[in-house]
């Protein structure tokens, strides 16, 4: 049966290990899914510390973009994260300023690419960050894709089956 939960909250507010202890309670073999495109050291120490924790029992997928090219049906399967899916299709780096996507184009791709995704019969737990709780910023593009982000996380919530807030390290279920 399929099933979409969301998970959201700020930065380092619990939202991966939620989901995976989540799924490894819903399946002794669940699916990864990492969205992130390694931009640089730190951050490639950030996917090594997140491996690290989780064990052999996990199939890892790494996958930037089409996640519906991957057939996940019968499985659970933690997407973390939509931030970082996100970006990838509002920043392309092979392209110049001017040719990157709208807000708009990159939203209506995004939505596209999760109803195909999500189509699947299969548990999907998403984790996500509530960028925009902490203000409105001083730098266009950052506002552009703030905006973006919360669209996009609207989108998901309306179609989730449970929504969950991360808050401190404690899970509040609001939908």
């Amino acid at each position: 049966m399929r099933k979409i939960i969301l998970i959201t909250g700020g930065q380092r507010s619990g939202k991966s290990l939620q989901a995976e202890n989540l799924a490894l309670s819903l399946s002794k073999n669940p699916v990864y899914l990492a969205t992130a495109h390694i931009w640089d050291d730190e951050f490639r120490e950030r996917v090594r510390k997140h491996q690290e924790r989780r064990g052999d029992n996990w199939t890892n997928i790494e996958e930037e973009k089409f996640l519906s090219r991957h057939d996940v049906c019968g499985r659970v399967v933690v997407v973390d994260c939509i931030t970082l899916w996100a970006t990838n299709f509002f920043y392309d780096s092979d392209k110049t300023v001017k040719e990157q996507p709208t807000v708009e184009e990159a939203l209506s791709s995004l939505k596209t690419e999760f109803d195909r995704f999500t189509l699947q019969d299969a548990t999907f737990i998403f984790v996500t960050n509530e960028i925009g709780s902490g203000g409105v910023s001083e730098n266009e593009i950052q506002r552009r894709f703030t905006d973006l982000e919360g669209w996009m996380n609207q989108y998901v919530a309306s179609r989730a089956d449970e929504v969950i807030l991360m808050v401190s390290g404690i899970p509040v279920k609001i939908k």
